[in-house]
């Protein structure tokens, strides 16, 4: 492949994504928030079915554009130097401006800027994940070239294995009690002094960087049938896993403060649990059979490909005024689908308007 040749597939696949991203953040608010502090705007079973539905079907969204990343950089074939280089240009120069502009919206402290993402930018917390899986890319390169079909899977069964651990540790809790100190269950070493336990390295999204690779190195050329047979069983499956024990929660725990019962609420649905992992394995396996080349593709696609990051990093500005406005005044699904809608298409038209501006556009989205 030359480096210079578009993958079309990715470029659907991010598009595809960041609509998916904003859809989630248009259905969070159902549950975990109203119009009064922990209340919450879910009133019946189809307003929850709804929102259900969005997660099965959206929450793939996060570990699709870490898969995408690596199928397009990893394993790094140049300098470790100049990756970095390039990488710090493209994604954490931006990440650095918009969080500025986050916390200036705001009127937040800055200083939190030295330590973590801003507080009024939560779906920032991506943008420092996939940097460290940049700084990992390089390290691991040189076995990355040379691994073999069979180690890779040996490894993708391994991580496979640590996407049940969040219902290990729910499981754990409801058996033996939370434990000491207000940590989550500790599962295969961890404890209060020692949060790294045996497969602290080889878990989280590490593993879609590693199906990145396996699919860029050995999946092989299938007819649509023959994805669809496969795909189809998996998605259902996975998103069975991620939905039902979600709309079971939810029903009975409706969201009430602290946060951390937010946290708890969405155990089936973490990116990295396996009802997700199934999904969104699935869907990169029918997204890669999107190679379609014509006006819609060079017109539309690869532009909003292209301006997918700074649509993503400046969403948020555009959701919450949107999300307010429409929830009083549409059913769920109708607030859910018109704020993420609306928002994809005003981020749209401005980061392609931002991508425009000479010399710096690009810099800052």
């Amino acid at each position: 492949m030359n480096k210079n040749e578009r993958i079309a597939f990715l470029d659907y696949l991010r598009v595809i994504a960041c609509f998916m991203v904003m859809a989630i953040h248009s259905a969070e608010p159902f549950y975990l928030g109203g119009a009064a502090p922990n209340v919450t705007f879910i009133a019946s079973r189809w307003d929850l079915f709804c929102v259900t539905l969005t997660e099965c079907l959206c929450r793939v969204a996060v570990p699709l554009f870490v898969m995408a990343s690596s199928y397009l950089l990893f394993p790094v074939t140049r300098p470790a130097g100049e990756f970095f280089r390039r990488r710090l240009v493209r994604v954490a120069l931006p990440f650095a401006l918009w969080s500025v502009a986050y916390v200036v919206a705001a009127g937040g402290e800055y200083g939190r800027l030295a330590f973590n993402f801003p507080d009024a930018a939560g779906h920032l917390w991506f943008v420092p994940m996939l940097l460290g899986l940049y700084i990992l890319m390089p390290l691991l390169s040189p076995w990355a070239m040379n691994v073999s079909k069979k180690e890779l899977q040996w490894w993708l069964v391994v991580w496979f294995f640590t996407t049940t651990f969040p219902f290990l540790r729910s499981l754990q809790e409801t058996v033996y009690g939370a434990p000491s100190f207000g940590a989550v269950p500790y599962l295969y070493g961890e404890c209060p002094w020692n949060m790294f336990g045996a497969f602290h390295y080889i878990s989280g999204f590490i593993g879609y960087m590693l199906l990145g690779l396996w699919f860029r190195k050995f999946a092989a050329e299938t007819t649509w049938a023959k994805t669809a047979a496969a795909a189809v069983p998996l998605f259902v499956a996975g998103a069975a896993i991620l939905g039902i024990p979600f709309f079971s929660y939810v029903d009975k725990f409706p969201y009430s403060a602290p946060y951390a019962n937010a946290v708890k609420m969405e155990t089936s649905i973490e990116f990295c649990s396996a009802g997700v992992a199934m999904a969104t394995l699935a869907v990169f396996m029918l997204v890669r059979k999107m190679d379609f080349r014509g006006a819609l593709y060079g017109r539309v696609v690869r532009p909003l490909a292209e301006a997918s990051y700074g649509m993503y990093l400046m969403h948020m500005f555009i959701l919450a005024p949107l999300s307010a406005a429409f929830i009083p005044r549409l059913s769920t699904p109708g607030a859910i689908f018109s704020t993420a809608v609306c928002t994809f298409a005003i981020s749209a038209a401005a980061a392609l308007a931002i991508r425009r501006i000479p010399c710096i556009g690009k810099w800052i989205c």
